[in-house]
């Protein structure tokens, strides 16, 4: 019921807004607090399936205090990948627990042609960047997202995936697709939010918005991606992107490892994805 121009007055117009063509290049923005499990497939992914349309900057918030996320960083400093650039941003651990920030920040700086807001649970598979960089050729939409994701059912820790992605020995690793089962999207949610360029550089990543510019002392629910959307006067024009690929975990690890309070916010999980998939089929 609140007017989006009230807090951003106006948009790049469409006449503005850079139409590239070639060799495209994209930057990938993810934060990482506690599931360097997951970080782990999204940046094996990439390196498993590089791009050759686009050059590619994948870009990492993490906090120092992190020692798992550090040391998979690590790990990844020594693979050099054609067409990737590998992108560290340290964040202290308040900022880095509202999402909005580094995305914010990213957003304000980034050179690229087009930025992919996205979550370490995200893999980019075999197509994704070659397609995505294919159909991004020549456009101007204000923000895209794949219209099919393939996720899996909310996996415990105990589940062989996890617990591979949980190895101190790192390594290149992919996944068994099996697991994964097509999930239809209707709007650019959080994981999936690709912004022209010029449009995140004009807006920022909820900018205008200074609630969620706030440094917290717990990682905050991400709905920040909902403000995003209406900001931006839309819910995104959905394109056909193959081998964008989710990993969803019943115990979400930034949130804590206190088993009463993991145990709690699972059972919520179990109860808020059935309910959902009663619907339409979201998961949202």
């Amino acid at each position: 019921m609140v007017p989006a121009k009230w807090f951003l007055p106006d948009l790049p117009d469409e006449k503005s807004r850079a139409a590239r063509t070639g060799m495209l290049n994209i930057e990938i923005v993810s934060h990482c607090w506690n599931y360097s499990h997951f970080l782990a497939y999204q940046l094996s992914s990439l390196a498993l399936f590089p791009p050759t349309k686009s050059q590619i900057t994948m870009t990492v918030f993490y906090a120092p205090e992190d020692i798992g996320t550090k040391g998979l960083l690590r790990f990844f400093d020594d693979i050099k990948v054609p067409g990737i650039y590998w992108n560290w941003q340290i964040l202290p651990r308040e900022k880095l627990f509202r999402r909005a920030i580094g995305r914010n920040q990213a957003a304000l700086a980034s050179t690229a042609d087009w930025v992919w807001f996205t979550d370490c649970d995200v893999l980019f598979r075999q197509g994704c960047m070659d397609t995505l960089a294919t159909m991004l050729q020549g456009r101007r939409d204000v923000l895209v997202y794949p219209k099919i994701e393939r996720v899996t059912p909310l996996l415990a820790d105990s589940d062989e995936m996890i617990r591979q992605g949980g190895i101190a020995h790192h390594r290149l690793l992919d996944i068994d697709d099996r697991q994964f089962i097509e999930h239809e999207l209707t709007r650019a949610t959080g994981p999936v939010q690709i912004t022209h360029g010029d449009v995140a550089r004009a807006c920022g990543y909820c900018d205008s918005l200074k609630f969620y510019q706030q440094p917290a002392d717990h990682w905050c629910k991400a709905h920040e991606d909902r403000a995003f959307r209406w900001l931006l006067r839309t819910q995104g024009t959905g394109l056909d992107i193959p081998g964008v690929y989710r990993i969803r975990h019943l115990y979400k690890g930034r949130y804590g490892k206190h088993p009463l309070s993991a145990g709690f916010r699972g059972n919520i999980r179990r109860i808020g994805s059935w309910w959902r998939s009663r619907g339409k089929g979201s998961l949202y």
